[in-house]
């Protein structure tokens, strides 16, 4: 899935603004794969271990447990749904603003990205003959609507694309395509959501209904982004129930002629402006060089609330500055919170934040956090990255047994809208929790609060603070003797966890 170039090597800054990085050696990662730290650095990071202690006891045991949830509630409970290119979108990120200004933290503002709006209208769909029933259903981003009264045409039910390429264009002319897949795994799965409306097009398809892309369901549709490819027909497209889905791919395999009506008054409107929100907790030696970015994205779809995708992941980037704040930790170097926009239909936000701050990317950031895959329990984090970067932060993650969170899994990709530097190698991490569960609610009227544990949360933001902090403050100088004599500096300014890498195309296994 992903193109990168292993090049292993840390990088260390000079402190002064304008000097060049200058690469050492490797040093962490023998070619064995095990890792060989300098001691002075071992100990400097378990010497963390007490103020991840206070961390973890503050959050989950003292006066901020429970605060976390309470705020993702009201958030959700004020404004509901956030599609992109909503009204209630845009409103969530001035409450957003006014509230991290109240929360103290510094640097707070937004920066415009321009996302895509597509508006949901009338949806029905229903199974009209060899008897009534009702279908269940919602339009997937970008889809275009049926005419007026809407359409009725026989079913064709698949399972598979595999299936559908051996099907003559004949046989599927005027026809509502049913593609009813196995569930695999999001990741192989999610391509029938993306592709089919284009797939079942090509073969003169006059629209296409999709099994939800989850693995339990009971009786509910979920939405999510689709693609048309430039070059077919645009076709009406929607995810229906997998029980629904299901009973037609059974009917048609029968022999049993079906008919639908479907009728969707959905519609793509031109782009507009929203904003990625920002709110830092400035360093104290560093403050907008070698920055340590958390993220989550603060729109959602238009069904459910989005208190699991991505409010959750939103809320612990915000509240851990919050809290480090108010318990008087200031690291070395700036840790600046990112809420995402438009990452829904495209990873828009964090594209235009990249594009924003690319001519000056290599100085300014050092390491990326980001949640988007559920704030359940946690587990540990996931990584990606270079060698050395690796072996320190698995030494960082050796420090959450307070939180019982220490797994360590590599290579990720460190999330979606972070995959625009780490799959140009800028390391980065993403929350490892028990999110078996996940897509049961994902892009479904299911994404309410009910999915939130105030316990879990606190554990979660607990240890997005902790290793946050850890990895902004963690000191640049070592005593490792053979370090520095790799070094070309005479004097070692800041430590930067980044590496350069080939710079090649991503395909995020999480596009929406």
């Amino acid at each position: 899935m992903r193109a990168l170039t292993a090049i292993t090597g840390l990088l260390f800054r000079f402190a002064s603004a304008g000097v060049a990085d200058n690469r050492i050696d490797t040093f962490g990662k023998l070619h064995d794969g095990s890792c060989d730290l300098p001691e002075a650095l071992l100990k400097e990071i378990q010497g963390y271990q007490p103020i991840v202690n206070k961390i973890a006891d503050k959050i989950v045991n003292g006066e901020y447990a429970g605060r976390t949830w309470d705020s993702l509630a009201e958030l959700v409970d004020t404004f509901g749904a956030r599609v992109a290119g909503s009204e209630q979108l845009e409103k969530t990120i001035d409450y957003v603003i006014d509230r991290m200004k109240a929360d103290g933290l510094e640097n707070v503002h937004t920066e415009n990205a321009s996302v895509p709006h597509w508006v949901r209208g009338y949806e029905s769909a229903e199974l009209v003959k060899p008897f009534r029933k009702n279908l269940p259903l919602l339009g997937l981003g970008s889809s275009i609507g049926t005419p007026r009264g809407g359409i009725i045409a026989e079913v064709l039910a698949v399972e598979s694309f595999k299936e559908f390429e051996t099907i003559p264009a004949e046989e599927v002319s005027g026809k509502i395509v049913v593609f009813s897949p196995v569930w695999e795994s999001y990741g192989r799965t999610v391509v029938y959501r993306s592709q089919a409306a284009s797939v079942a097009s090509r073969k003169g398809a006059v629209a296409a209904l999709v099994r939800s892309i989850t693995p339990f369901s009971i009786g509910s549709p979920h939405t999510g982004q689709q693609y048309y490819q430039d070059d077919v027909k645009k076709i009406p497209v929607a995810c229906i129930t997998v029980e629904d889905a299901q009973m037609l791919l059974r009917k048609y395999r029968r022999g049993d002629k079906m008919e639908i009506h479907l009728e969707m008054e959905d519609r793509q409107m031109e782009p507009v402006v929203s904003r990625n929100t920002i709110g830092e907790l400035v360093g104290t030696t560093y403050t907008n060089t070698s920055v340590v970015v958390v993220s989550g994205h603060l729109d959602s779809w238009d069904v459910g609330v989005g208190a699991m995708d991505d409010g959750g992941g939103a809320m612990i980037s915000w509240k851990a500055l919050t809290y480090l704040k108010a318990m008087g930790l200031r690291p070395r170097r700036t840790i600046r919170a990112i809420l995402w926009t438009g990452e829904e239909e495209g990873l828009y936000g964090g594209a235009a934040y990249k594009d924003a701050h690319k001519t000056q990317e290599q100085k300014e950031f050092n390491f990326f956090f980001e949640s988007d895959i559920g704030t359940f329990e946690p587990r540990g984090l996931d990584f990606v990255g270079n060698a050395d970067a690796e072996c320190i932060f698995r030494e960082i993650v050796k420090l959450m047994a307070p939180l019982n969170a220490t797994e360590f899994e590599t290579p990720t990709d460190g999330g979606p809208d972070i995959s625009h530097w780490t799959s140009r190698g800028f390391p980065g991490a993403s929350l490892l929790n028990k999110n078996e569960k996940y897509f049961w609610f994902h892009h479904s009227a299911g994404d309410t609060m009910a999915v939130e544990d105030p316990k879990n949360l606190d554990k979660c933001v607990a240890l997005w603070a902790a290793a946050a902090y850890v990895v902004a403050d963690l000191s640049p100088r070592m005593s490792d003797e053979r370090v520095l004599q790799r070094s070309s500096l005479a004097e070692v300014g800041i430590c930067s966890l980044t590496v350069e890498e080939d710079r090649k195309s991503f395909d995020h296994p999480r596009h929406r």
